[in-house]
């Protein structure tokens, strides 16, 4: 079975397992300089020994004797004298330790283990250039094998308890320090699609996790963005393509009412087609400005004729209302496509001919590198706190809202054309009357 751990889990092995390498690796080292200490101090109790015997025999007449009663300056009772291979003092010990120091009598100094229980230290007895024998001294090594092994089974029970504290430490630590994670898992589990605006927010990022945490915010901000991009695109498209469509259907519900003259199915079939050319410009402007959007396209049309056919267009131009335009005479190019551009100035004049009384005046200028058309209109105007708020989709001012006129996603989709192509779509609030501005940069 295919075992998948989680994060913490796979860290904590890590830095337990690195953990107990590290402890094998210094209780090793401990013991083995320990051991080698012990055996150092071992050794130097043995020669110690031998040299307190030493100094109790006497060298007369060429002659070697040992001490004959005790001696203070005796460390040990377990010391032989030898001269030569004649044993002149020796201990009651076991066969085999006995054996041993005999074999070192008339050798060098040195020292030897005999069967990992006791160490013989054997010093030469010379006086002047001639050697009369040879003092050995023996050494348990059973308190020094107990203190090595109680010093073994003291480290290792003291690294047990190390790596159990450090497996806790961790895990308390490692629990810490993926929190955040945790909580940003559970609080994406309880997120919807509708839950366009929720954010990690975990603040200035400062480590690997905020920098994660903002990083996610900065894709679900992206995300958000092409959502409300496609709902806002549906909503657009279904408002431009309302009317028309209304139009179709009640000019289609006539024609199938009652019979009708040759002139008047010519009439309606006309009205047909251009409503249906309507819905075909809508859908293509729609269409450009998601290109254009996205920059894939890169072309320049010209200011006047854009507002030119906008008035032409315009639904309520025809009735009854004055249009003033005011076109300099030299072509204002812009940076957008001819019928983007028609879309982004046909929502002031439709909304200018709809609320005004009597007058529109419209204006087109270039001031340094950016163009303008201004549109004025005679109606109720904006109040202040509405500045914002009608560019909102499906929001209206308090005009619109009275006489319950349009959708609210005319001015919507013209600011955010405008921008798009780098420009803007203002309102000057006034109860005198309307004014709306285009600003856009000129194409090169």
């Amino acid at each position: 079975m295919n075992m998948r751990l989680g994060v913490r889990t796979r860290l904590l092995i890590v830095v337990v397992a690195a953990v107990a390498i590290a402890l094998a690796i210094g209780i090793a080292a401990f013991n083995a300089f320990l051991g080698q200490r012990l055996s150092s101090s071992a050794t130097a109790l043995a020669r110690a020994q031998a040299d307190a015997e030493l100094s109790s025999v006497r060298v007369r007449g060429g002659r070697l004797f040992a001490r004959e009663g005790p001696d203070e300056g005796a460390v040990s009772s377990l010391a032989w004298v030898f001269a030569g291979d004649r044993v002149l003092e020796a201990p009651r010990v076991r066969l085999r330790l006995d054996q041993a120091a005999r074999s070192l009598a008339g050798g060098p100094e040195r020292s030897l283990d005999v069967d990992e229980s006791d160490r013989l230290y054997a010093i030469p007895i010379v006086q002047g250039d001639a050697r009369y024998g040879t003092v050995v001294a023996a050494v348990a090594l059973d308190p020094y094998g107990e203190t090595a092994r109680t010093a073994l089974f003291g480290s290792l029970a003291l690294a047990v308890l190390v790596l159990g504290a450090v497996t806790l430490i961790c895990r308390w630590m490692l629990g810490r320090a993926l929190l955040p994670v945790s909580r940003m898992t559970e609080s994406a589990e309880t997120w919807s699609e509708r839950d366009l605006d929720q954010r990690f927010e975990l603040g200035e990022p400062y480590d690997e996790l905020t920098q994660l945490a903002s990083t996610l915010d900065g894709l679900l901000e992206r995300i958000a963005a092409s959502l409300r991009h496609e709902q806002r695109f549906t909503a657009e498209l279904s408002h431009e393509l309302r009317t028309p469509l209304a139009r179709v259907k009640g000019e289609t519900e006539l024609m199938l009412r009652r019979e009708r003259t040759t002139e008047e199915y010519r009439k309606a079939l006309e009205a047909i087609d251009r409503n249906v050319d309507e819905m075909t410009r809508t859908v293509d402007t729609l269409v450009a400005a998601a290109r254009h959007e996205a920059g894939l396209t890169q072309t320049t049309s010209d200011l006047r004729e854009a507002v030119s056919a906008a008035i032409k267009t315009s639904a309520a131009a025809t009735d009854g209302m004055a249009i003033q335009l005011a076109l300099p005479r030299e072509p204002i190019r812009v940076s957008v496509e001819s019928h983007l551009l028609t879309r982004i100035v046909q929502p002031l004049f439709d909304n200018a001919c709809l609320y005004g009384r009597s007058t529109v005046d419209v204006e087109v200028a270039r001031k340094g590198s950016t163009a303008y058309v201004t549109v004025f209109d005679d109606g109720p105007g904006v109040d202040d706190d509405e500045g914002d708020r009608i560019f909102e989709p499906g929001e209206r001012g308090s005009a619109g809202s009275a006489q319950g006129r349009g959708a609210g996603l005319g001015l919507s989709l013209a600011r955010r054309l405008a921008r798009g192509a780098g420009g803007d779509v203002t309102v000057t609030p006034s109860a005198a009357g309307g004014q709306f501005s285009v600003r856009l940069p000129l194409g090169h």
